[in-house]
């Protein structure tokens, strides 16, 4: 599918980026960062305009966060539930329930940007858990600002490398999500721990 949909990119241009975008916000499985960093390669070559590339990009961005926000706040629990069953899907729901844990609304602009594989499940979180709207859409329009851009750029400069470009992307994110597992199963056992130890200085010496 992958090949089919760059193959589309000198042809559909910037509205294909849009489209492409909206849905990966939705969790479906749509290579936006290699599309998007290949409409920046079509953009250095003349065949399309950066300017537009970035603008359609992030206006895909925004609006499937919206979507994804408003239909987990009107579904709730429910819809949660119903995505966790998916194989696979559940395990990236528990990254981005830890990252919401952890760092509240930050989390929402980390998911956009370092951590851009758990975005859609963070979106689909944060409605559900009722994340004020406000802070939800500040958060996610600045780190889908820094995506768009960044990845748009890096297609831009390198247009002939992108494919190795995307792959050590992948790794590096692969590692970053394997590093914040390990920190938060620490830092879950760090506080086990502490809580444990309280409770033992809070019992009476035995007689």
């Amino acid at each position: 599918m992958t090949d089919t949909l760059l193959a589309l990119v000198p042809t559909y241009g910037s509205w294909l980026v849009l489209i492409a975008l909206l849905l990966s916000c939705l969790a479906l499985p749509v290579p936006s960062s290699i599309l998007v960093m290949t409409a920046g390669g079509f953009a250095a070559s003349g065949d399309l305009v950066l300017w537009q590339v970035q603008a359609m990009a992030l206006a895909g961005f925004v609006i499937g966060d919206q979507v994804a926000y408003a239909l987990a706040r009107t579904g709730g629990k429910s819809l949660i539930i119903g995505f966790r069953r998916r194989p696979g899907v559940d395990r990236l729901f528990g990254r981005a329930q830890m990252l919401l844990d952890r760092h509240g609304v930050l989390a929402v602009f980390l998911s956009r940007t370092i951590f851009s594989p758990l975005g859609p499940y963070l979106g689909y979180l944060s409605g559900s858990l009722g994340l004020p709207w406000l802070s939800f859409t500040l958060a996610a329009v600045a780190g889908a600002l820094c995506w768009c851009a960044g990845y748009s750029l890096l297609g831009y400069a390198f247009a002939t490398q992108i494919a190795d470009i995307a792959l050590m992307i992948g790794n590096a994110m692969g590692f970053l999500l394997g590093g914040l597992l390990v920190a938060a199963t620490a830092w879950y056992l760090w506080r086990s721990w502490r809580a444990e130890k309280a409770n033992d200085s809070d019992q009476p010496p035995a007689a």
